[in-house]
Formats: structure tokens, sequence, C-alpha cells
């Protein structure tokens, strides 16, 4: 008795295959005309019809100038002014094939796809009814309300509202504009995925994120590059510059100065809400400038002019600040900036600086404390404030001749810098003062050094985070 039933079920599930089958293979497509002309061309019946002809199969109509039917194979060559239509959509061309059997419409002689959301056109372009499905190659351009999407191949899924793009793909997005090799783009979500040379541009703060995997969401003003990051703003001031004109009369002039920031780390966020923040994470490098720092996380508030470094990793080091011939370190460090130049620098918890004669290259001036308060003019640093348990290394020069060192300790310390030089140290609470002649100082440098001295020797450059990337420098060397 179960062989029977088990017979019959087998029996019932092939009679339904083959009704499909016969079904789907009866769907035949019906052409219509001014003026049918049959032929009969190697046992294959062929039907060409002339002037308003009408194509139909189920819900899907197709209108052009003439048709060519191949019966046994349910398909019809489509010539002059096709139209195909479905519901919301419409695909026109100018010579193509529609294929029954598969319910699909292709072209090679420029297509254009028009759903009432994206309007889609490419030099070539299949269609499949049934899927919803549409797969255009060749100078790609897909449009909604939006965006404008280019690329070599697209594929799009009309109920989804998904596109996929690969080959030289560019979205163009109010102020963004992304490039990649790949990506996947969301029509009504708007969110976007790119891989491989990816680009993003804003042209509101002449910013650059390059990267090998972008995760976009315009809605939510974030984006994500956790691929290789790297970022390169543009930055313009203005500076005064000293002139003598031809008859020897000194004045000065307003200059432009071209000035870019280069950060680049393992991850890189950007927040483009009221606040414009990126967040850089994991070897974090920045130069911008005589600028450059490595840390573990920085935070960029770009409308702020705020740069805020430090460690979330335990084992990480402490950030390290450059400045011209300066050294900073420090448990956090806040830069502050106006009119795009560094105005002050604040470093909180185990402050160091460590400060190298131009002249005297194995000279090091040393402060240490609790917290340090840095402050800049147009020649550099014009005085540093030192806060709890302040210890300095200040070496002496007697018109440019080394002339020994003092070594100090006080509870707060202001030290004044002129071209580049300690000119003058004030301490106050319980200070206490050390004098060292040449004659003990010269070649014993490195004998006085406070506790946390280290100099470090891997600061970055432009040109190192740069390098390896042709398209780097491309965009480096445009600015």
């Amino acid at each position: 008795m179960m062989l029977i039933m088990k017979i019959q079920i087998k029996l019932f599930l092939i009679s339904i295959f083959l009704t499909g089958a016969l079904f789907a293979q009866q769907q035949q497509i019906t052409v219509t005309g001014g003026k049918d002309v049959f032929h009969n061309i190697n046992g294959e019946s062929i039907d060409t019809v002339y002037g308003n002809v009408v194509i139909t199969q189920g819900n899907v109509k197709i209108t052009c100038d003439k048709a060519v039917r191949f019966v046994s194979q349910n398909k019809a060559e489509l010539i002059g002014n096709v139209v195909a239509t479905q519901d919301t959509l419409t695909i026109t061309c100018d010579h193509g094939y529609y294929f029954g059997d598969e319910r699909k419409a292709e072209s090679n002689s420029g297509v254009k796809l028009n759903d009432k959301k994206v309007i889609l056109t490419a030099d070539s372009g299949d269609y499949f009814f049934d899927l919803d499905k549409a797969i255009f190659k060749h100078n790609v351009t897909l449009v909604d309300t939006s965006s404008i999407l280019t690329s070599n191949e697209l594929t799009y899924f009309k109920n989804e509202g998904k596109a996929i793009a690969v080959g030289n793909v560019k979205i163009v997005q109010s102020q963004n504009i992304i490039q990649a090799d790949s990506l996947t783009h969301f029509r009504e979500s708007r969110i976007t995925f790119a891989d491989n040379n990816v680009l993003i541009r804003n042209s509101a703060n002449n910013t650059k994120i390059y990267g090998d995997h972008l995760e976009d969401y315009p809605k939510k003003y974030y984006s994500l590059i956790d691929k290789n990051p790297l970022l390169i703003q543009i930055d313009s001031s203005y500076i005064m510059q000293p002139d003598t004109s031809l008859i020897g009369k000194k004045d000065s002039v307003r200059t432009l100065k071209i000035d870019t920031l280069v950060i680049k780390s393992k991850r890189l966020e950007a927040y483009r809400d009221t606040m414009n923040i990126f967040k850089a994470e994991d070897s974090v490098e920045i130069v911008k400038g005589s600028f450059a720092s490595k840390n573990d996380y920085s935070l960029y508030y770009r409308s702020l002019g705020k740069i805020v470094t430090f460690k979330i990793n335990p084992v990480a080091s402490q950030p390290i600040i450059w400045y011209e011939n300066s050294q900073l370190t420090g448990d956090s460090i806040i830069i502050f900036m106006k009119n795009n130049k560094i105005n002050l620098l604040n470093v909180n918890r185990n402050a160091f600086i460590l400060s190298q004669n131009a002249m005297y290259r194995e000279r090091f001036d040393q402060i240490s404390g609790d917290t340090l308060r840095v402050y800049f003019n147009e020649s550099g640093i014009r005085e540093t404030d030192v806060h709890g348990k302040v210890y300095s290394i200040y070496y002496l020069y007697d018109d440019n001749s080394p002339n020994g060192l003092i070594k100090s300790s006080s509870q707060t310390a202001k030290i004044y810098f002129e071209d580049k030089k300690v000119s003058q140290v004030n301490l106050y609470g319980t200070p206490n003062s050390e004098y060292y002649p040449e004659i003990k100082v010269k070649g014993n440098e490195l004998s006085f050094t406070l506790p946390d001295y280290v100099l470090y020797n891997n600061r970055p450059t432009k040109e190192s985070l740069l390098s390896g990337s042709t398209k780097y420098l491309e965009s480096f060397n445009k600015k």
C-alpha cells in the first residue's frame, strides 16, 4: 500500500512538472501588424511583420516598426522605434530581440529603461521581465532624484531598488562623489557599499577619503572606511610675508598658503552632521604642514578646528606630536587650530616636551609635568605653560655659543621662546635650579635627560603616508 502511494505521489509531481513545462512552451508570443510575410527556411517558420507592430506575451507588450518572429524558437527580432512595456516599466531602443521562453529583451544598439523611479541607459542591455532584473553594459548611467551613477556594467533589481555596478564606478550625490571598482547602491535608503580603489570626495569641505571598502549612510550623515583608509583635506590660508620694493622700502604682503591635512589609519569614520567629525582609529598617522602625529585614536572636529588624540588600547603607546623641531607626548593631546593653523596645544597627564637645537643637534631642551599648554604664533612656539611636578632641562647659549645648561624643578613654569629657542624660564612654587657649566656638558649631553626622555625617529611625512599609491600622489600633486 505504501509503495502504491509513493508511486502515485511521484506520478503527481511529474505530471505537475510536465504540465508547467508544456505551459511555458505554449506561452507563445503573438505578433500583429500592418503586413505579414511568412517564410520557411530550412524548416524554420519565420513571420515578418511590417508597420504598427504589436507583440504581446502576458503583461509584456512591445511595439516597433518591424518584427521578425522565429516561431519554433518563440523569439522575435525587433527593428525600429522599439518600445517594451510592463506595468510602470518602459524600455526603448532602435533594435533588439525578445525571447519568449525566457521573457527577456536584449539590445546592443543603445537602450533606455524608465520605471518611474530611475532612468537607466547603456550601449547594450538585457531585461528579464519575470525577475524584474536588468543587466546593462558599456557607458552605463543610472539617474534618480538624488544621485547619478555611471559604470561599465550594472545590474539593476527593480523591485528592490538595488544597483550593483562594476568597473569605473562613479556616483554623484549632492555634495558627495564616490568612485570605486565596484559598488552596491540602494535607491530608497541611498546606502552605498563600495570596494577597491574607493574615493569619496566632499566638495563642501575639500576632503578626499581613499580606501578599499566603504560603507556610506547618507541619511545618517555617516561613512565608514575600514580597509586602508586615508584622508586628504586641502586647506588655504593667508599669511603675511616680508617684501622689499624696488626702491628698497620694506613692506609686508598677504600671501595665499596652501596647506594639506593627511590622516592615515586602519579605520576611519566620518560624521557629516553639524559637528563634521572624522574619527581615526588604530595606527593613526597625521601630517599637516610642520605638524605630525602618531597615535592610537584621533578625533578631528572639522567645524571646530580641533584634533583630539589619545589611546584606547591599553598596550598602545602614548600619542606623539611633532611640531617643527619639538616632540611632545602625553596621555591625551588636544590641538586647536585657527585659520587652518595651529594656535594652541594642550597635553594632559604625563606631559613631556623635547626640543632639539637647530645648530647643536645633540642638545634637547626638556620639560615634563602633569599638564602642558603650548601657545603658537606665526613664528612657531611662543610660550609654554607647565603645571604639576615640573622638571626641566634647558641649554644656555652666549651669542649662539653653548654655555652649559640648567636643571630645575617647580610646581608650575612658564617658558618663553624666541627664534625657536628657549629665551626665558620662570618657575613658581618652591623652585629649585642647578647650573652645569659647559665643560661638564659638552660630550655628555645624553647624561642630562629627564626620566621620560625618549627620542622618536618615526615621524610621519606626507611622502611616507602617500607612498605606494599613485592615486594618492596624483591627488596630492593636484592640490
